[in-house]
């Protein structure tokens, strides 16, 4: 651990449930009023947070800004917005054997100490939307950066307990034994994002205390595109989706899923929709990142040789540099088809059509997120009901992310639990069903 939380885990668990019990997280301007100073840590140092993802992923200022920085902006602000009414008892009807003087409603109990535990490529985001909806519930938090990403981890846990109490708010730096030590003490929720190994250590854990979880995990999210899309219009959709930070990115189109015309009618396109973004090399592009380190650097690699390289293929281990890679004529056996690519390799697999494609997509474990470019309303349908993802996208890739009104979260492999907007405040809260009957 480092100096900024010099206590023991059972100390810091300890410091945190005290804080909990005194019941000075229930009121509402409690909540708002650390909503509010998280928002002005990100508005008033958003530069030194840019700076320090550029460090350790070689983000852009606007990629950072756009999609970490930003983008917790607007969840505070949605929050802000309507966590009043989100908090609101909610009445149920009574059956006629209680009499008509007893009433019923629900209320939203906050769970007590919530462990955060964040992962490296949206180091930023993914450790404050979290924190600010377990905060937004009534909950004290440890939170737990990316020891991958240390230029962010340590400026947040440099700037957090600036604006937020550290007796409410404990950031825990470390890696593989700091965050062991934390996982042995009892929290009364567990809201993990990474992959599905270490969300398997996550459970077992946490099964020891009975301790509830969240897992915002990945996979091979597939973007399945019909022969009656314009190959112009996905591929730039595709290849924004795809390659912002550098293809890591858990809800990233994994592969594309179409008939052997429209791959052929796609290849040229995606090539020059990664030129018109990142010009002719995009090794020179500011807007282009870097891989996080020497070891996915290797990993991606590895996975160059699996098809017929339409475009890109180079790449600098020095630089931790891969270009963005689309291939052709991949094998569904391959390397690159195997696991979760998170890096930016595009693979285009074929198939005779949408029966084939929802067979292939049902045969693998379920994704995190399913994409589709088709203008049939029938296709559309039959996806939406034979498959089943964390979340579905029509036309566009990651969008359904932003949507604070949207619960964004994954199934069977690709996770458990829901996050964002109102969705954070079930997750991080209890409702608690309440039963009133007068004594006379």
């Amino acid at each position: 651990m480092n100096h900024s939380t010099p206590e023991q885990p059972a100390d810091v668990v300890a410091r945190l449930r005290a804080t909990f019990r005194s019941g000075r997280t229930q009121p509402l301007e409690w909540r708002t009023s650390r909503l509010k100073q998280l928002r002005e840590l990100l508005s008033t140092h958003g530069e030194d947070l840019a700076a320090a993802l550029h460090e350790d992923l070689g983000k852009s200022s606007t990629e950072a800004h756009r999609t970490e920085i930003d983008f917790t902006i607007r969840e505070i602000d949605h929050t802000l917005e309507h966590l009043d009414a989100w908090l609101r008892p909610e009445s149920a009807p009574v059956p006629a054997h209680l009499g008509t003087d007893a009433t019923a409603w629900t209320r939203y109990d906050p769970l007590g100490v919530v462990l955060v535990i964040a992962p490296w490529n949206y180091p930023v985001q993914l450790l404050l939307t979290p924190l600010l909806g377990a905060l937004a519930a009534g909950n004290t938090v440890v939170a737990k950066p990316s020891e991958l990403a240390p230029a962010t981890s340590a400026a947040l846990a440099r700037l957090l307990p600036r604006y937020l109490d550290t007796d409410a708010v404990a950031v825990v730096e470390g890696g593989i034994p700091e965050t062991t030590a934390l996982l042995a003490e009892r929290f009364d929720h567990i809201f993990y994002t990474g992959n599905g190994t270490v969300g398997r250590v996550v459970m077992r854990a946490a099964a020891e205390h009975l301790t509830p979880v969240t897992l915002e995990l990945g996979g091979k999210s597939p973007a399945f595109v019909d022969r009656d899309a314009d190959p112009a219009v996905v591929a730039d959709r595709l290849v924004r989706g795809k390659f912002l930070n550098a293809g890591q990115t858990c809800v990233a189109p994994d592969y594309v899923l179409t008939d052997p015309a429209t791959a052929r009618a796609l290849e040229p396109e995606l090539a020059r929709a990664v030129e018109a973004l990142f010009g002719a090399d995009p090794s020179t592009s500011r807007e282009y990142g870097r891989i996080v380190n020497e070891r996915h650097f290797d990993r991606l690699g590895a996975l160059l040789d699996s098809g017929r390289t339409v475009i890109g293929g180079t790449s600098d281990r020095a630089a931790k540099y891969i270009a963005p890679t689309v291939l052709a004529d991949v094998d569904p056996a391959s390397p690159v088809m195997r696991e979760e690519i998170f890096g930016p390799i595009l693979p285009i697999v074929t198939v005779a059509d949408l029966d084939e494609a929802i067979g292939f997509i049902n045969d693998r474990d379920k994704p995190l997120a399913l994409y589709a470019f088709t203008e049939s309303d029938d296709t559309r349908r039959r996806l939406a009901a034979e498959t089943s993802s964390g979340g579905l996208g029509f036309g566009l890739p990651l969008a359904h992310l932003t949507v604070s009104d949207l619960p964004f979260g994954g199934v069977g492999e690709s996770g458990m639990g829901s996050y964002h907007g109102r969705y954070s405040i079930e997750t991080f809260s209890h409702r608690k069903a309440v039963l009133e009957k007068p004594l006379r």
